[in-house]
């Protein structure tokens, strides 16, 4: 298996085939234990959640009736907030991963269930389910990897519109249901063909996505603000709804890129895939992951995406269990040599968005600029956005010529 990203050590080199094999059937085995184990205890771990859940939103509706008292905002505000965070994450997306489909439960099923977002449920689970789970981190397969928007390697080749990403990101993270609803369409990749020749299946897929973004903005924006109007706050009503939504999709973008992006988790080749066994798919979600440490309130309102390795691992898994295998996963890391990628929800955070700068870079330029040669660095960098292919290449090209002597020097 090849990584993309270019590393004086290959982190899996010291794996043989074997070991690859033997780690798969031990991952295997945790699965089936779980498995086997499924009851009571979690379908009724599911159905408090959901209790809770609505509880919550129903509790926080109405006390924004009265939102025009600053107390009842805040307060509404906040409850609306987590029950719509955890709507999207310990909920909607666990159930529509199919973690309780055993329950045979019609109403909590991944085939009946519909979530609070801006994506039709079927759409949603073929883009990730069947995409980015199958396709984790493979540069051109996995549309999460980067959202079709970012350089997330440092092998894409850099352009100047990079530059731009940090704050593509920002404002991806501030509308992350509707960025999640255009790359679950393919939009750029559609809307640069014909209109004519654009297929069914697409056009039917943005009459439903705009369908649901009508109901979605019709409950938010209208009805619960009209609610509201005898008792004077239509307008704080309205001003929590965008801010509960906007607080969800902070959140829930913060918790995917620390899932994802930080130093250290790895991006790999469309062709590393080619024959893929068990134990290497594997391999490849163990090594294309990073948790985020902390309480089981942290955990339940990440919807146990905290476990984002144990997730990938066992995305069908009931979630309530990550924290029970995470122990064991890791054992598995270091019985086998590879880096388990944890940290508190601050230091992921910050690892993901320095990746994110500094791969809006050109390669090395963040770690070679220092307070005495930022103004060359900067004129380097005006040239390299300002110029054109050829004189991009050929600073690429020197930047190569001196890396390689400066490394033969100190060898020396």
């Amino acid at each position: 298996m090849t990584t993309i990203q270019k590393k004086p050590v290959d982190p899996t080199a010291h794996l043989t085939a074997e070991d690859i094999e033997n780690l798969g059937k031990e991952l295997d085995a945790i699965r089936q234990e779980v498995l086997d184990t499924r009851g009571e205890r979690d379908a009724r771990y599911i159905r408090r959640v959901i209790k809770a859940q609505r509880g919550l939103e129903a509790g926080s509706r109405a006390l924004l009736l009265f939102s025009i008292f600053p107390p009842a905002w805040i307060a509404g505000t906040t409850g609306l907030s987590i029950a719509k965070i955890l709507d999207n994450m310990e909920v909607g997306h666990n159930i529509m991963h199919g973690q309780w489909d055993w329950m045979r439960d019609p109403k909590i099923h991944s085939t009946t269930w519909e979530w609070d977002n801006a994506t039709p449920s079927d759409m949603w689970k073929h883009s990730h389910n069947e995409l980015h789970h199958t396709y984790t981190n493979v540069v051109g397969k996995d549309n999460d990897l980067g959202y079709g928007i970012m350089r997330v390697d440092e092998d894409q080749r850099w352009q100047p519109f990079f530059l731009a990403q940090p704050l593509w990101n920002f404002i991806n993270a501030c509308f992350f249901e509707y960025g999640i609803a255009a790359y679950d369409l393919e939009l750029g990749k559609n809307l640069a063909i014909p209109k004519e020749k654009r297929s069914e299946e697409f056009k039917t897929g943005v009459k439903r996505t705009l369908g649901k973004i009508r109901k979605q903005a019709t409950k938010d924006y209208l009805v619960h603000p009209a609610l509201s109007i005898p008792t004077g706050s239509f307008l704080p009503t309205l001003a929590a709804n965008v801010t509960a939504n906007v607080v969800r999709n902070l959140w829930t973008h913060s918790v995917i890129m620390c899932g994802h992006f930080p130093e250290g988790v790895e991006t790999f080749e469309k062709k590393s895939i080619d024959g893929e066994t068990r134990g290497e798919w594997y391999l490849r979600q163990m090594l294309g992951s990073a948790n985020i440490s902390g309480g089981r309130a942290l955990h339940m309102m990440t919807g146990n995406l905290s476990f984002q390795i144990e997730h990938h691992l066992f995305p069908d898994l009931p979630s309530n269990r990550y924290a029970e295998v995470a122990p064991q996963v890791q054992a598995l890391f270091e019985k086998y040599g590879l880096a388990y990628h944890t940290g508190p929800l601050p230091k992921q955070v910050y690892s993901a968005w320095h990746k994110i700068v500094r791969l809006s870079l050109p390669n090395g330029w963040l770690a070679e600029t220092t307070p005495v040669n930022a103004p060359k660095q900067l004129a380097k960098l005006y040239k390299m956005t300002t110029g054109g292919p050829k004189v991009r290449r050929a600073i690429e090209a020197r930047d190569r010529q001196e890396a390689r002597r400066r490394a033969e020097a100190d060898a020396a």
